[in-house]
């Protein structure tokens, strides 16, 4: 896992700002527009007071519709395997699980259980294009960003551990740096991560340049327009 891509100022700055302004800020990092390692579609997030997810993806793939045909030996063996590998990373990491029914999912992998289990472990949070539920008793400040609502477990089992992922179109490899909220979720391409601080930086200052005169009492079209030449001056 690529811990040492991210110090502990980015790590702080990424968690302050949310998926939209990093969305914003990698293709201001690219010096273009194009940006497209996102989410589409619209996802429930489990708490929209919570920090923004950030961390390296550790994945997995879960089913639910229908029993497993494999022997309980093996599905048990897996599940203690699936544990052991996301309590496992140095750094900050994300659960980021397929639900393999999709768009079909029954199955509420994350309910009170597997919240409080992984945020336990150090995660900061999970990414699911299947379902969470027990939404009045999750873990704190773990927040999860899922593709539905609904009440039951179904015969949810593990299938697969640390492989690549798909997420509401997003396909996620493990160890991909994920930034996540209540808008969705995007990787952070590896090449623009040392970049990264002075782009959202600059994308926040560029940003005020229209947000402050546009605050004032006095705002009509000419200061409008005095700000948007300033605004677009500044991002070339």
């Amino acid at each position: 896992m690529a811990n040492e891509l991210i110090d502990a100022e980015l790590l702080s700055l990424l968690r302050s700002v949310d998926t939209p302004t990093v969305c914003n800020a990698i293709e201001v990092a690219q010096g273009q527009r194009g940006f497209n390692q996102f989410t589409r579609g619209t996802m429930i997030c489990s708490s929209t007071k919570s920090a923004p997810m950030v961390g390296f993806a550790k994945t997995a793939k879960i089913a639910a519709l229908s029993p497993s045909t494999e022997s309980q030996e093996i599905i048990k063996k897996r599940r203690m395997e699936y544990y052991r590998y996301m309590s496992d990373f140095n750094g900050p990491a994300v659960a980021v699980i397929e639900d393999i029914d999709y768009p079909e999912c029954i199955g509420a992998y994350w309910g009170e259980i597997n919240t409080k289990v992984h945020k336990g472990f150090g995660l900061t949070g999970a990414l699911t294009n299947g379902v969470v539920r027990d939404l009045g008793d999750l873990a704190e400040d773990f927040p999860v960003v899922a593709g539905s609502i609904g009440p039951s477990h179904g015969f949810v089992h593990v299938s697969e551990i640390d492989s690549e992922v798909n997420i509401f179109g997003l396909r996620v490899s493990p160890g991909d740096l994920m930034h996540a909220d209540l808008h969705g979720a995007v990787v952070i391409p590896v090449n623009v991560i040392s970049n990264l601080k002075e782009a959202i930086n600059k994308l926040l200052d560029s940003e005020k340049l229209i947000l402050e005169p546009a605050g004032k009492k006095d705002f009509n079209f000419d200061s409008f327009k005095k700000a948007w030449e300033a605004f677009e001056k500044s991002r070339t």
